[in-house]
């Protein structure tokens, strides 16, 4: 081993040999014992032990290092190319399997780099395809507004046969939007014509179903989502539906008008001014398709016409019958019996209008109405009386649950105490609400069984408004104590 002594630049290049020569004499100076000697040279060996194993140790620790990146290096090679699906890349036969880790690491490093250039690559191509993808499959869900940032690409398979699998269902999902668009025009020119024809505002009826359908938007904007076909599927279905009703009340009207003018010698100056409407008495629905022809002023101005000369024909026989059955009416609705006043009147000028029945037997059987009518009212009187009790009770339990949210309740503020004895009342009177409704139960199973039908408020069973009204009772109990809980246990929080 050659040194250079740093102190004497005269004694030039040194060995391991020279140093210990060195050493020798100056012991001989000082007489050093052969004892102290061998002692120090141990210590000097020990040292020089110590340096080399220090210096193997890290070069056997870079080495590892060095191993595992090179291990690394082909992990992420071997990933990249089945990511990618390409075994014959070029860059990965040129990677040298053998020769110095160094060397190694240096000739992959090449093909790593181009791999992640690759790999970039593809991933765009993928990003691009499915967010297409994406963008169509929300224009058909209807959710293309809904959904955030770009879709994720699944980086462990970027091969080309994958690519081209998205591609395939791009091209289907276009193919797809192209049909849809096509179905959309459709049926928007369809509500054209029907609201034409029924004297509607198409504007406001097609963009009721999607604001993207009207024509100031282009093409390419339109909705073609699954709600949107449905839904103009629907309206179409349901303008036409209407104009077979049109039609056949304007027939209906048509036929009336005719017999009405035959019946009472109306001039022909008077019948010329439906023209409109009787030219169509006998035609189809799809042969009816002039604009307007169904709009429903007209039908008005037809209905119009035929009462007026209904009224002439028979108008005191209406104004009896119409009084019974007003009385009617009154009976019923005292009685909370839900009844379809404007059918029965229907049913009424139906029966005057056609003169399938005398006057006299139309008031007797209405007057038989009227006292059938008060007979079930008395039967119910009871029940309506527990009825309104209870729905009365019901008010002051709802002005109490607003009272005991106000936290402002006790202050003294005007009318505070009358709202505190309200209160006091109010407590008093929920305490029976549970007795008011088994009491109500009873007695409304009791009516029901005794006459074999369900006893009904205003249309709706009895029984199954008292179930809602216990079961959202029950649940508002639940609710207080749950609060009443967590209320304890924050308090106790704060204590402790």
């Amino acid at each position: 081993m050659v040194v250079m002594d740093a102190q004497n630049p005269l004694l030039g290049e040194t060995t391991c040999g020279t140093l210990l020569q060195k050493l020798q004499e100056i012991w001989d100076e000082v007489g050093e014992s052969d004892e102290e000697r061998d002692k120090m040279l141990l210590q000097i060996e020990q040292e020089c032990l110590d340096v080399y194993k220090r210096k193997v140790e890290q070069a056997a620790k870079s080495r590892a290092e060095l191993l595992v990146t090179l291990s690394d290096a082909k992990l992420e090679l071997s990933t990249l190319v089945s990511a990618l699906g390409d075994k014959s890349f070029l860059g990965v036969d040129t990677v040298k399997a053998s020769g110095t880790i160094k060397e190694q690491l240096a000739a992959i490093a090449p093909a790593l780099e181009q791999l992640w250039k690759q790999k970039e690559e593809r991933v765009k191509e993928f990003s691009d395809v499915q967010s297409q993808i994406q963008k169509i499959c929300g224009e058909i869900t209807g959710s293309a507004n809904e959904q955030a940032g770009a879709p994720a690409v699944d980086e462990s398979d970027l091969s080309l046969k994958k690519l081209n699998e998205y591609q395939v269902k791009l091209q289907e999902l276009q193919k797809e939007k192209s049909d849809r668009l096509h179905k959309v025009l459709e049926f928007v020119g369809t509500v054209h014509d029907l609201c034409a024809v029924l004297g509607m505002d198409f504007f406001s009826t097609i963009t009721e179903v999607h604001p993207s359908l009207d024509d100031k938007t282009c093409v390419q904007s339109k909705s073609i989502s699954n709600d949107t076909l449905l839904r103009l599927a629907e309206t179409v279905s349901a303008l036409h539906e209407d104009k077979k009703q049109r039609i056949h009340k304007l027939q209906e009207l048509a036929t009336k008008l005719t017999d009405l003018w035959n019946l009472m010698d109306t001039p022909e100056e008077e019948r010329r001014l439906f023209d409109h409407v009787t030219c169509n008495i006998s035609a189809s629905v799809d042969e009816v398709a002039v604009p307007g022809a169904l709009a429903l002023d007209l039908i008005e101005q037809a209905e119009v016409e035929v009462e007026r000369l209904d009224q002439l024909k028979s108008s005191r026989m209406k104004e009896l019958a119409f009084k019974r059955q007003v009385e009617l009416e009154e009976i019923f609705a005292h009685a909370h019996i839900e009844i379809d006043p404007e059918a029965a009147r229907e049913k009424i000028m139906a029966l005057i209008d056609t003169g399938n029945v005398e006057p006299a037997e139309l008031l007797a059987d209405m007057d038989n109405q009227i006292t059938k009518a008060k007979e079930e009212a008395l039967s119910r009187k009871e029940i309506l009386d527990r009825v309104e009790k209870w729905m009365s009770a019901c008010e002051e339990e709802s002005w109490l649950d607003d009272y005991n949210r106000d936290d402002n309740r006790y202050n003294a503020s005007r009318g505070a105490h009358l709202n505190l004895k309200r209160a006091e009342k109010a407590r008093i009177l929920v305490n029976k609400i549970p007795g008011m409704v088994d009491t109500l139960v009873a007695k409304t199973r009791a009516w029901e069984e005794d006459r074999g039908i369900s006893f009904k408020y205003n249309g709706i069973p009895l029984l199954a408004m008292l179930d809602e009204y216990a079961m959202l009772r029950q649940e508002r109990e639940e609710e207080k104590r749950r609060l009443r809980v967590n209320f304890l246990v924050i308090i106790s929080s704060n204590y402790f």
